[in-house]
């Protein structure tokens, strides 16, 4: 049987996996990715880690099912990671993960210098802590003996391809999240390159979404056990992927991650920017995707487990605490929640925020809590859902009956599951299915690939009417609190020195 594969190589872990036609996963292979964290809010991994991965995730896939069988591979990647090498193509220092911080200051130095509306309508993104483009004048500001050196400026997916092919090329898809490509032309932005010192030559060439960008030559096959001449296509960011990987071809549905990070996409045909959204280019080719995202997700309660609980990531801790929060009435007996461990992205985009849990009583319990942060993360989705009919939910949070019908409650809007798992590694072997021949464009392979829906949950409509009290309550909490967090970010700047 021929295969696509599908890769994801995502913050913490690389997933491979071979499809067929109709889309059915045939077997996995995985590999954890290290990550260090030098300082506060510094995040950081070695390039050669996400290549290790790979190669270690291939080999494992590889003990399932013939990789001869493969017809072609994508990658999809962890998006905003910035990788920097010198001429000889080694690296300079440790690439700096999308959770990385220390980019702060350079939002303000970079928008009081170009503007903060203007990098917005080149890049469709307001000025945040995410991008890549303020982690590299960062990178300029205080490290500029390691700047000088850099030569090569990558995102994940480019630095991956070019280790399988040779070819020093990525997708728009995969540049378009580091802030510096104009997205609406489709090229890097003079402006923002000139501005940062940088020149276009720096930079891998950014392809449409499927274009082959080489084959895999026989260093990388000898080492991956793929296919010497196998074409590699271009894929984009995982969430790009995984919008891709649900089927979301056109406006009033969106996927819904409930990953580490949440983040809601809904197709749009034109370019558009908004602060109520951030704007990234659609794996089709054409047309745009435009998100909603928060930076926490499931890491709230894996953070409640582990950090403040100390219970560990025993799923068998998680299904009791989740079997106690479910008892819970909706609003959690008066505790209402802001999810903003790191910051919040639209409408507010504040680095400053953090976040917040009102109304504890002694009545309140651990189930309360758990209950909170899901209805926290629920709450702030309310708001930015208005134009949506229908979300098809994926990630670890989607597994969860509580979760889903917490979302469907506080939205009002009908949450789908699909039965596909990896949708980031489906979306991404919808583009390797068209560079096999298979199916003559992305829309024709996720519309014979996508995974069928298992579920449909309705809103129930008791507890959405509750909820709407809460929504109100909620959207006034980060307006109240906005010049506490300046000052609390002061506080712990004076602290740090």
């Amino acid at each position: 049987m021929d295969t696509v594969i599908g890769v994801d190589s995502s913050t913490t872990a690389t997933k491979a996996i071979a499809f067929d036609r109709a889309g059915t996963p045939l077997a996995e292979g995985r590999a954890a990715i290290p990550m260090s964290q030098p300082g506060p809010g510094a995040f950081e991994q070695e390039p050669g880690a996400w290549w290790a991965a790979l190669v270690e995730a291939l080999a494992d896939l590889g003990s399932k099912v013939d990789l001869a069988t493969a017809q072609a591979l994508t990658i999809a990647n962890q998006r905003e990671t910035v990788g920097f090498l010198d001429a000889a193509g080694e690296p300079v220092r440790p690439a700096l993960v999308w959770l990385d911080e220390r980019g702060r200051p350079d939002i303000e130095i970079m928008s009081r210098a170009l503007g903060a509306d203007r990098l917005h309508r080149i890049s469709g993104k307001a000025p945040d802590l995410t991008p890549a483009v303020y982690k590299l004048n960062w990178l300029r500001r205080t490290e500029p003996a390691a700047f000088a050196r850099v030569a090569h400026v990558v995102d994940v997916h480019g630095y991956l391809v070019r280790r399988l092919t040779g070819d020093g090329r990525t997708s728009w898809a995969s540049a378009d999240p580091h802030g510096l490509y104009d997205l609406e032309h489709k090229r890097l932005s003079p402006e923002i390159l000139g501005w940062l010192g940088l020149s276009e030559a720096q930079f891998l060439q950014p392809e449409r979404p499927g274009t082959v960008l080489g084959t895999i030559k026989g260093e990388a096959a000898a080492v991956t056990g793929l296919p010497v001449g196998i074409p590699v296509a271009a894929g984009g960011g995982d969430g790009q992927c995984a919008g891709l990987g649900c089927a979301i071809l056109e406006p009033g549905a969106a996927y819904l991650n409930l990953g580490t990070a949440t983040v809601l996409g809904v197709y749009n045909q034109d370019y558009v920017v908004d602060r109520a959204f951030r704007t990234v280019s659609s794996l089709t080719g054409t047309g745009y995707l435009c998100e909603y995202v928060l930076r926490t997700g499931a890491f709230l309660t894996d953070w409640l487990m582990t950090s403040l609980l100390e219970k560990g990531t025993d799923p068998a801790s998680f299904a009791r605490l989740e079997q106690e929060a479910a008892c819970v009435p909706a609003g959690s007996c008066g505790l209402l929640l802001l999810p903003y461990w790191s910051g919040v992205m639209q409408p507010h985009w504040d680095p400053d925020a953090r976040g917040v849990l009102v109304g504890l009583g002694a009545e309140h319990r651990q189930g309360h809590v758990y209950r909170a942060l899901i209805e926290g993360i629920a709450l702030d989705l309310a708001s930015g859902c208005q134009a949506i009919d229908r979300f098809v939910a994926i990630g670890g949070g989607a597994r969860s009956e509580l979760w889903r019908q917490i979302v469907a409650d506080a939205t009002g809007k009908e949450v789908q599951v699909s039965d596909t798992v990896e949708a980031s590694c489906l979306g991404a072997a919808m583009i390797a299915a068209t560079a096999a021949g298979w199916y003559p464009d992305a829309t024709a392979a996720a519309r014979a690939m996508a995974g069928r829906l298992r579920e449909r949950r309705l809103p129930d409509p008791a507890a959405h009417a509750r909820y709407g009290t809460l929504r109100e309550l909620h959207a006034g909490l980060y307006p109240a609190l906005q010049r506490t967090y300046a000052g609390l970010a002061a506080f712990r700047e004076e602290s740090r020195t």
